[in-house]
């Protein structure tokens, strides 16, 4: 008999939270295959939050897939700042807490870091990367929708990410290179067969 698969995931927002969940289960997780944790609601920086959580979640996942399959994913959303200057910051997370630092062959974390924020990814996704109006990934989107309006473009953003994550997946040439990277990230948090 196989080990369960199991995920534990960082998200900043209520967003991240519901986009990834929906990957997750389209990937075939149930909820009790999955430990989400969110940051607090109106308790300071949510971007400071899952950085300061997140070498201890990483230590927690590397001890696990010493015996169950396990991954990782931890969502940032890049604001101002690049994605490798998180990248950056991730990994000094990780050796001020005296582990070693990101390895992207032994370690089963996906980083996705979307550039300005997951709304830009979400827009791009339901558009299926054909838009009338061209987005930049160094605007923010986030306010041009009321939170209840992106939770109901999520199920179909989530699903053409994870349609993307295929083998055999027609990806559009002018993917956000925020996206480009999240795609070369998620197989290594998958357990085989999802």
């Amino acid at each position: 008999m196989s080990n369960p698969s199991f995920i534990y995931v960082l998200a900043e927002d209520q967003c991240q939270r519901q986009f990834i969940y929906r990957f997750l289960a389209k990937a075939g997780f149930n909820s009790r295959q999955m430990t989400i944790e969110m940051s607090p609601s109106g308790q300071g920086s949510a971007e400071l939050w899952v950085r300061k959580n997140f070498a201890r979640q990483a230590r927690i996942c590397r001890a696990r897939n010493a015996r169950a399959s396990s991954g990782m994913f931890v969502l940032l959303d890049a604001d101002n700042k690049s994605v490798q200057e998180h990248l950056r910051e991730l990994d000094a997370a990780l050796i001020a807490e005296d582990q070693p630092k990101f390895n992207s062959t032994t370690d089963k974390i996906a980083r996705l870091i979307p550039k300005w924020s997951i709304e830009t990814w979400i827009l791009f996704l339901i558009s299926n990367g054909v838009h009338t109006l061209p987005l930049v990934e160094d605007q923010p989107y986030k306010n041009s929708k009321a939170a209840e309006e992106w939770s109901e473009l999520i199920p179909e953003a989530s699903e053409t990410l994870f349609a993307w994550t295929r083998a055999a997946a027609k990806i559009p040439n002018n993917l956000l290179d925020s996206l480009r990277l999240a795609l070369q990230e998620i197989p290594r948090a998958l357990p085989a067969g999802k």
